[in-house]
């Protein structure tokens, strides 16, 4: 284990200044780190949680200061105005996971998103106040902070105040999302917002976000209270109002983040420990990976026919138990036992042929002996202790409901579309899911976020997760098998072209470079429709090497960030 370090205090400015990044004797910047390692779908926010590291917070004090600060300077998923999941393991081994998902207010009903005939209405549930659930974000940090954080509340925050306030410039492929969301950002805000110039943003330009601040310094000062009542949860109630919102004061001060036990199980001599329901990405992760673990992936080779075959039949079996078998635990009883034993998983694989596709009409959830835009965002941590976090936080589709909240400057999230706005009819994914996952006032939306920890041994061996909806559980699962199974490091792992299955519809995706064109001819042979499509996921992870180091894995899909010390 890596030898504790603690460091005096200093200022936000001048820790912020320090070089948090190592380079090798090429120049090049390295991804390996020998004592902590943070990856985050931002520079700034990675600069962020290795200083708060540095100045002597573990990897939960450096989550909060990570999730905040994503709120400032990745507003299209990083937010307070959202939720997510957090999986915890502790130096020696203990392991805890948060769910501060949102949840559905009390006014919400069964058919809310239908019209008079019964159908789906797919853009209420999309844009504007009425997608919006009650938010989970704020209440889950204070709750990881309560039980683990080391420094103070206040210090952990005041980071993503300082950013809010002084600024930071947007790159690139900020400058084009804002430019593209510019329409409808001002059709939901009839107010200026920080988002929206007269003009276009640029690469360079400065975001300053006064409002935010504002609110950023009542949590700071308030804690839960400076966002579920006072003048934040008035704001956040009004902008309902006037948008058509049903979120109301008591559904603010009545949410609460759970503490829920681990999900977890065997793949070869590695322990894969995830997030349980509401999250289907545990379960179906660990099926997935113990379904080909009998096989030689290896000997078959990295993308080849075989590999690409069983991989693509396990997906579509564990996504077709998704849609029947999982939903919120607090509404309904979850089959989490008969879904990972051994027996049912190994089932799942008896009607596999190599000579030919499984139709995904005809592979139906299994028989049990009892009865998400991809615009989300992960973070992955070890601290100087080598206590870890894995942590995926949404709003669900990019920049979520589009609506701001008149005077606290943050993105509202549109979750409700994670729910069955009517069982059998796809989400915006194209997810489809059934009574489990029906509308219902106060529970929380299934997810696809599977943040996970990996263990070898008994030792710590990975932390990893992505955002990319229906895409997730795939992309988690297929970057393991390239460090796990096929040797990758992990840039290499996290940087591989990736396809994906998810039942229904039944096509397989595939990024440009996933899948050579012989392979694809022999799989189209098959049965199998390939189809193209844009990059999916934006993965990020830190592998422990055999001497200690932590190498890290930043998703070159974005402007996705590895750094530590």
């Amino acid at each position: 284990m890596r030898s504790k370090k603690t460091f005096s205090g200093l200022l936000f400015g001048a820790f912020c200044l320090e070089l948090l990044v190592s380079f090798s004797a090429t120049g090049q910047e390295s991804n390996q780190f020998k004592h902590a390692a943070v990856v985050t779908a931002h520079p700034e926010a990675s600069k962020v949680g290795v200083a708060i590291i540095k100045k002597g917070g573990n990897a939960v004090d450096a989550a909060v200061a990570v999730q905040f600060a994503l709120a400032v300077v990745y507003p299209n998923a990083g937010n307070i105005g959202g939720g997510g999941f957090l999986v915890y393991r502790s130096k020696t081994g203990q392991s805890d996971a948060l769910d501060y998902r949102e949840k559905a207010p009390e006014k919400a009903s069964r058919d809310m998103y239908l019209d008079a005939k019964g159908n789906a209405i797919t853009d209420k549930s999309l844009y504007g106040a009425l997608a919006s659930g009650v938010p989970g974000t704020v209440d889950g940090m204070v709750k990881a902070h309560t039980k683990y954080g080391k420094l103070s509340w206040k210090r952990d925050i005041e980071p993503a105040i300082e950013l809010a306030e002084r600024g930071f410039p947007v790159t690139a492929q900020q400058a084009s999302e804002l430019n593209s969301h510019k329409e409808r950002f001002l059709k939901y805000n009839k107010k200026a917002i920080a988002f929206v110039k007269n003009d276009l943003w640029k690469e360079g330009d400065l975001l300053k976000q006064p409002e935010l601040a504002k609110t950023l310094k009542l949590i700071r000062d308030n804690g839960r209270k400076g966002f579920y009542e006072g003048t934040v949860a008035t704001a956040i109630v009004n902008s309902m109002k006037q948008t058509l919102g049903v979120i109301t004061a008591a559904d603010l001060k009545n949410y609460h983040a759970v503490w829920r036990k681990t999900v977890s199980g065997k793949y070869k001599n590695y322990t894969v420990i995830s997030m349980p329901p509401p999250s289907s990405g545990g379960i179906a992760l660990i099926t997935m990976l113990k379904q080909v673990g009998d096989y030689p992936l290896n000997k078959w080779g990295f993308q080849k026919d075989s590999t690409v075959q069983l991989m693509v039949e396990v997906e579509r079996r564990a996504y077709a138990d998704r849609a029947s078998y999982l939903g919120d635990p607090d509404f309904f009883k979850v089959p989490q036992a008969a879904l990972l034993n051994n027996d049912y998983i190994k089932s799942r694989t008896d009607g596999i042929s190599f000579a030919k596709a499984t139709p995904s009409s005809e592979v139906k959830p299994g028989t049990l002996p009892l009865y998400e835009s991809e615009q989300t965002t992960h973070y992955s941590i070890v601290d100087s202790e080598g206590n870890a976090v894995s942590a995926t936080t949404t709003l669900n589709g990019s920049y979520g409901s589009l609506v701001v909240v008149d005077g606290g400057g943050f993105i509202m999230n549109n979750e409700m579309d994670d729910f069955s706005v009517k069982p059998g009819t796809p989400n915006m994914y194209g997810l489809v899911g059934g009574e489990a996952n029906s509308i219902v006032p106060g529970k929380r939306m299934l997810s696809s976020m599977t943040p996970t920890i990996i263990e070898e041994n008994g030792n710590l061996r990975m932390v990893v997760g992505t955002p990319g909806g229906s895409t997730i559980i795939t992309s988690v699962f297929q970057t393991i098998l390239n460090v796990l199974a096929f040797g990758q490091d992990m840039q290499a792992a996290v940087a591989a072209p990736r396809f994906h299955h998810q039942w229904l519809p039944d096509e397989v995706f595939v990024e440009k470079g996933a899948i050579d064109d012989t392979t694809r001819a022999k799989l189209e042979s098959k049965g199998y429709k390939i189809t193209p499509r844009e990059p999916m996921g934006r993965v990020d992870a830190i592998l422990v090497k055999p001497n200690g180091e932590l190498e890290t894995g930043a998703d070159p899909r974005g402007n996705d960030k590895g750094l530590g010390y």
